[in-house]
């Protein structure tokens, strides 16, 4: 699933084709994807203005001029491509059309953005933009980490006294917006900190010291352009990179690049935990 970083890269590759633009034309393929898509949902775009594009959480959101915001979740498999306008100096031709392309917006322009998910475990809705915080998906959110709301009194008082494993906290968006099974196994690995440990029982010192972590490790992800492990793609069709400079994710058994000690993988909830041993306490 993208994380934090991911839909970043997609939402800036998405910045000159979208923001400011009208939507020319709307097409919508199929009448559903994760779940159906909202009524008249080519009839509603079509015509409007993207006053603005945003990210929240894994969430990219279309400001309109109508009221309305298009919401995109990329889900495992969905991809936003944009062709027909120039990115990083070249210019992108329209490919021939694709079988899963389910939601394809002509922008003014020239520019066609559209949405391709073979698997439809991805989704767009219309959310009334002055209403998006009780919207069930963006509703109980929490903070944004690059946001001023996210800093380490919050990050300590939010996980004092909680008996939950520390990687489990770090992924429950209530406490923060974005965070993802790969980069809470990094950051993690960068603050020395067993995923198993118990949050609440971690130094206060060392839990604020996460904050800035988290940051680091956003912050060069995005540089990167995300990780691209199976579907991810940049807006302009391009793999991201960070994936080769994970340092403990998807490395089991692999020597520690700071002690070779093999890398051990668990399962925590689910989900794959990777992390040093003998680095981690």
């Amino acid at each position: 699933m993208p994380e934090l970083p991911e839909v970043e890269t997609v939402r800036r590759g998405l910045l000159p084709a979208m923001e400011g633009r009208l939507i020319v034309q709307a097409e919508v393929n199929r009448p559903d994807l994760r779940w159906p898509l909202p009524e008249n949902m080519a009839g509603r775009l079509t015509g409007a203005r993207v006053v603005q594009l945003r990210r929240r959480s894994k969430y990219i959101l279309a400001d309109l001029d109508r009221g309305e915001s298009l919401l995109i979740h990329l889900g495992m498999s969905g991809r936003m491509l944009v062709s027909g306008v120039m990115l990083g100096g070249f210019h992108l031709d329209h490919p021939t059309p694709q079988k899963h392309d389910h939601v394809v917006l002509h922008m003014e322009g020239g520019a066609r953005v559209t949405f391709n998910d073979a698997r439809r475990f991805g989704a767009m809705d219309l959310v009334r933009t002055d209403r998006e915080e009780a919207y069930w998906l963006l509703a109980g959110l929490g903070p944004e980490p690059f946001g001023n709301d996210f800093h380490e009194d919050y990050l300590v008082a939010r996980l004092r006294g909680r008996a939950t494993p520390i990687k489990a906290a770090l992924l429950d968006q209530r406490v923060v917006a974005g965070l993802g099974n790969i980069y809470v196994s990094e950051v993690l690995f960068r603050a020395g900190i067993d995923p198993r440990r118990q949050a609440g029982k971690i130094a206060a010192r060392r839990v604020a010291g996460l904050v800035p972590i988290i940051r680091e490790v956003l912050a060069e992800a995005i540089e990167a352009g995300g990780s691209s492990l199976r579907d991810h793609r940049q807006a302009d069709g391009e793999l991201g990179y960070f994936q080769h400079s994970f340092r403990v994710y998807d490395r089991e058994d692999e020597p520690c690049i700071t002690c070779a000690t093999p890398i051990r993988r668990i399962v925590q909830s689910g989900r794959s935990s990777f992390f040093c041993p003998s680095c981690q306490r």
